[in-house]
């Protein structure tokens, strides 16, 4: 198979994060003109690129029930030798088609050895070929700790998919792996390794930041339960973000007769899960319903608006940043850029929000004063 087909086989099924676009490979490196996964990514610091997702292996030992990668399905695979697939990338990155690169691994040989592979890959990018762009690398399932302490001074990013909250979800979605000891326990590693040591053996003088995803409906989970273990992270990993992918039932695979996760439910967590690291929003806050899910009718923080701001308006000339952004279309820069502007002059009107960049003050005004009145506005239904 040659270097394109196999990059082709596999990003085909690359579902560990959301896919926004696929562009075609340019001719210039000689292809066919063959969609990959290249997609626009936005960065941490909030810059967009165009990264490439991909396995360096698409031969997995595991048998997780969702996974379409898993031992016991019956397809073509592939695999990428580390230089090979080095060179390769390269090349995308030369040709402007790729700036960036999201590599993930089959677990083949153990997962010591996978991560040695992954590990082996980014070396070359960085130290043989020079390349400084963007890398996100995966944390392979039983990687030992000078693996992990070897992959934070490679990469920008790392992520360790947990795919369920808690050690009986996962034994429901891969019941080869284990919780605490192969998902857990690298993620405080990380946050050990950060706190304890200076970041001045990396690639860049940063340490990476670390991300999780779930599964979100594969093992019948709540979102309560989904977003309990999303706060634990963030407060006590200091987790940068977690991604849900809904369940999406894979031909020959233990679930493929599973109904199909509403795409509308993963976006609520997002949701939630942005109310939670940047909003100050606790959980005992969220608008979950009796059954522990969030509505999908509305987002979670028009619902706690609508609840707790509708008879109890903010004043827009008074309030603190904590109290601007629990409105509706406010969000941290807005906020800022409130405080700023009334310092100056106070504000009257929704026109003058919409000056701050504030596109969404239509749907923030049920929630505020400015000046002390109501501004006009019609309340969105429910």
């Amino acid at each position: 198979m040659d270097p394109i087909a196999k990059l082709k086989a596999l990003t085909d099924q690359m579902t560990l994060e959301p896919s926004e676009e696929h562009r075609a490979i340019p001719e210039a490196i000689g292809t066919r003109k063959q969609d990959i996964c290249i997609q626009p990514a936005q960065m941490p610091g909030g810059k967009q690129i165009l990264l490439l997702k991909t396995l360096l292996t698409s031969v997995c030992e595991r048998n997780c029930f969702y996974c379409p990668f898993r031992a016991g399905r019956d397809f073509r695979r592939a695999t990428f030798r580390p230089e090979e697939f080095a060179n390769l990338f390269l090349s995308l990155a030369n040709s402007k088609a790729a700036e960036g690169i999201f590599l993930s691994s089959g677990v083949a040989g153990g997962g010591v050895r996978s991560q040695d592979q992954l590990l082996a890959t980014a070396d070359i990018l960085r130290n043989k070929l020079g390349f400084k762009g963007y890398i996100h690398l995966k944390i392979m399932p039983g990687a030992e700790k000078d693996q992990v302490q070897q992959a934070m001074r490679l990469a920008n990013r790392l992520s360790i998919n947990l795919e369920a909250p808690n050690p009986e979800r996962l034994a429901m979605l891969a019941p080869q792996k284990i919780f605490t000891e192969e998902l857990l326990r690298p993620l405080r590693w990380i946050d050990e390794i950060r706190r304890c040591s200076p970041p001045v053996h990396t690639w860049n003088g940063h340490w990476p930041s670390t991300v999780t995803q779930f599964v979100a409906g594969g093992a019948d989970e709540s979102d309560t339960e989904l977003l309990s273990t999303t706060s634990w992270l963030m407060t006590n990993v200091r987790l940068q973000r977690a991604y849900f992918s809904a369940f999406n039932p894979i031909r020959d695979t233990p679930l493929e007769n599973k109904p199909a996760t509403d795409q509308l439910r993963a976006h609520r967590l997002y949701q939630a899960s942005f109310l939670l690291r940047d909003y100050g929003f606790a959980m005992e806050e969220l608008p979950f319903t009796k059954d522990g899910n969030l509505p999908l009718q509305q987002d979670p923080k028009f619902l706690w608006a609508y609840e707790n701001l509708r008879e109890n308006p903010v004043e827009i000339n008074r309030a603190d940043l904590h109290q601007l952004m629990r409105i509706p279309g406010i969000g941290p820069r807005g906020a800022e850029s409130i405080i700023i502007a009334r310092k100056l002059k106070g504000l009257d009107d929704l026109s003058k929000l919409r000056k701050l960049g504030i596109t969404a003050s239509e749907r923030a005004a049920p929630f505020m004063l400015l000046n002390g009145k109501r501004p006009s506005y019609q309340l969105p239904l429910l």
